[in-house]
């Protein structure tokens, strides 16, 4: 099977592009891997003809906003994100309207929709450096996620207005479990995604986006790391840092699974399927592209 899919690729010119939360066979078989970022760095510059997103509904959408002259396929179509769900275009569009003063920052995760109604796009990586680089005298919407939002307010001490969404992944994680690992592994690290709970952060040694997690890892002196994200990042600090111990933390109903049922969605059948088929593919309406790309390239462009 994965020789035909990279034989398909070689053929159609297509690349496969993979989140870090990918099932560990989809990461071994990506052209690339990267959280959202870098992704979407390298959605905007490739040679290829076909893009295959092996992530979720708006990360392929936001490769075919940067990418609109290219067909962009995504395995499993139904491949969702709870936190997009939590900002429903309309909706959104009224709380705006009721803050018409406010400059919008959007989190990538959300909708195509909602990257058209914002001023800038942010990655968790870049959303406190991005923040600090607007005015003073602007007052912001943050949205979707509320956790990162009250993260980033921490962190770059601006005062934003936060829109009530959270990740499903990252709302679940048990402070009860983390604390009794945190006691069964002296000397070891609580390393958490900034989407988590402010009383889980409160108990982090490192907060970072997925791509910082992998960084610290390596760099870090530490033998032992407690990860409170989703546990897909793990295949890739295993391959760096293979003698060190990495423990998932169980959710609230005592079991690791804390795996996103939207990221696993995709598998190894899906993208042969959809090389074969040249389906399902991201539509978009080119409005609706035209204003989601300013944002998104506003970003591109303050992150270098």
């Amino acid at each position: 099977m994965i020789s035909e899919i990279k034989e398909r690729c070689g053929k159609a010119n297509a690349i496969i592009l993979a989140h870090y939360y990918q099932a560990p066979e989809i990461q071994e078989i990506a052209d690339f891997i990267g959280d959202s970022l870098d992704l979407s760095r390298k959605a905007a510059n490739n040679d290829a003809d076909i893009i295959i997103f092996c992530g979720v509904h708006f990360m392929a959408e936001t490769a075919k906003i940067l990418s609109p002259n290219k067909k962009v396929l995504l395995p499993d179509i139904d491949a969702g994100c709870s936190l997009a769900d939590d900002c429903p275009s309309d909706k959104f569009q009224k709380f705006r309207e009721e803050n018409p003063d406010h400059y919008v920052v959007s989190y990538i995760n959300c909708t195509a929709e909602v990257k058209a109604q914002s001023d800038l796009i942010c990655t968790s990586s870049n959303a406190v450096s991005l923040i600090k680089k607007i005015p003073e005298n602007k007052k912001i919407i943050f949205a979707p996620d509320q956790n990162l939002g009250r993260w980033v307010q921490k962190n770059s001490g601006r005062d934003l207005k936060l829109w009530p969404g959270s990740c499903i992944v990252h709302e679940s994680f048990s402070e009860e479990a983390l604390l009794k690992l945190k006691y069964q592994n002296p000397g070891s690290k609580v390393i958490a995604h900034p989407e988590c709970s402010q009383n889980l952060l409160t108990l982090s040694d490192f907060i970072g986006s997925t791509s910082k997690l992998l960084d610290f890892v390596s760099k870090d002196p530490s033998k032992t790391y407690m990860v409170l994200t989703e546990p897909g990042i793990i295949h890739q600090m295993k391959k760096k840092e293979p003698n060190k111990i990495f423990i998932e933390v169980p959710d609230v109903e005592g079991c690791k699974c804390n795996e996103c049922p939207y990221m696993k969605l995709n598998t190894l059948e899906k993208i042969l399927d959809c090389l074969k088929n040249n389906s399902p593919s991201i539509e978009l309406d080119p409005e609706i592209i035209r204003r989601a790309y300013v944002p998104i390239k506003r970003m591109l462009d303050m992150s270098n």
